[in-house]
């Protein structure tokens, strides 16, 4: 819980849910207002008001970071133009000889972004297996300046212990951030547990709805927080006003889309895990998975996404997604739509191959965010697809005219 404009803790269900509602002084609208308007108007000669100019701030988008900033428990946010963007303010505080410590097996857009500065000598970079805290140790015993985490992991769902990880961290003076898109603070909150710094790519469960692209980060320290402002004024990612907009509207239902969506992913998985089809299952809420205990320490929860490998291999993929009509085979997670990728060609193929082998992300994975369909729709569509998968009887070129043609007859509908 925590203060709002009201004289007694709210829960963060809340403050999701009313952060900025009947606040309009001029008309007394319930719903925030939209402010659109690049500059603003000084009061007199050096005589600045609130805001000046739209990428130093805006209301709406500081409503959205007051929000965020109180979801999370912390002192302050900046929200960027996208979650990678997010990621880089962050980077964007470190200098050449700083060494940041990053999972082996993380989002293959970070990847990219942290080989892609280093490679311009912005910091030195190191990855590492952060399940493993001897090698941890190892890495930050190199004089780290920061630790990147990434828990559930992207794809395979590893969880690693935040609490640890700040500790091992902050012993020598390094700063920790946790990319926390997976869960969003309704699940998981790492400052609570530590961290120095959340980020966000937005564009996910937090704005639940497809339709924004944006990113945000939430510091632990107000010191923190006005220097990540101050340098996302002076490289200008901040996010634009409307989007703000946008993911503060999708942000009110948060709460209860997390608790549909995971209460659903954990029906998905467990019929996953038991299908013969199925050769391996990552979902911290199964009792099989290396992380459950640890999960259930440190989340209210196991999320909506998880992934699954196919018993057929990558020719099992390919008549698995061609069987598919619920589903959605696309890129991007946490939207009220069901979507189904293949990180080894979608969301992770810039890794290589050879990075994605040393991550354990195989070509037979598929990962899967559960949205808000009805779940017997979900079961039913997985196990036409399973089916499918397993069918070798069927040509992959003939097992995919036939989808499309499914696909059609279903729009004529």
């Amino acid at each position: 819980m925590t203060k709002d404009r009201h004289d007694h803790p709210l829960h963060r269900e809340t403050i999701a849910a009313s952060h900025g509602v009947a606040t309009d002084p001029a008309f007394g609208a319930v719903a925030p207002p939209l402010y659109l308007s690049t500059t603003y108007e000084f009061a007199g000669f050096d005589r600045a008001r609130q805001y000046d100019y739209g990428r130093a701030g805006n209301p709406t988008r500081d409503l959205l970071c007051d929000a965020l900033a109180q979801l999370e428990g912390g002192a302050g946010a900046v929200v960027t133009s996208s979650g990678m963007a997010a990621i880089d303010l962050v980077l964007g505080q470190l200098s050449g000889d700083d060494l940041v410590i990053a999972p082996y097996d993380c989002y293959g857009g970070t990847m990219r972004l942290l080989k892609a500065r280093a490679a311009r000598r912005h910091f030195q970079l190191a990855f590492v297996d952060q399940s493993d805290l001897v090698a941890v140790s190892d890495a930050l015993g190199r004089g780290a300046a920061m630790l990147f985490v990434e828990t559930p992991s992207n794809p395979l769902m590893r969880i690693v212990d935040i609490a640890a990880l700040c500790r091992m961290a902050h012993a020598v003076g390094a700063q920790v951030a946790v990319d926390n898109t997976f869960l969003s603070p309704a699940v998981q909150r790492p400052l609570a547990l530590g961290a120095d710094y959340v980020v966000h790519s937005t564009t996910k469960f937090l704005n639940g709805h497809s339709d924004v692209i944006g990113g945000a980060v939430i510091a632990a320290q107000e010191q923190a927080a006005a220097s990540l402002k101050q340098w996302c004024n002076v490289i200008g990612t901040a996010g634009s006003p409307f989007d703000a907009w946008l993911t503060l509207r999708g942000l009110r239902s948060l709460f209860a889309r997390m608790r549909e969506q995971q209460s659903t992913a954990m029906v998905i998985a467990e019929f996953l895990h038991n299908h013969p089809a199925v050769a391996k299952v990552h979902y911290p809420g199964l009792t099989s998975h290396g992380g459950h205990e640890l999960a259930g320490a440190q989340q209210t929860g196991f999320g909506a996404m998880l992934s699954f490998e196919l018993a057929g291999g990558e020719a099992a993929v390919r008549r698995f997604v061609a069987g598919i009509s619920v589903l959605t085979l696309a890129e991007s997670l946490g939207g009220v739509e069901s979507l189904i990728a293949h990180p080894a060609t979608m969301t992770h193929a810039d890794m290589g191959k050879e990075a994605r082998q040393a991550a354990g992300i195989e070509d037979n994975l598929l990962r899967l965010s559960v949205g808000l369909e009805h779940r017997d729709d979900l079961l039913a569509d997985l196990g036409r697809a399973l089916e499918a998968s397993a069918d070798t009887t069927i040509p992959l070129c003939r097992h995919e005219e036939l989808a499309r043609a499914e696909n059609a007859l279903r729009k004529e509908r």
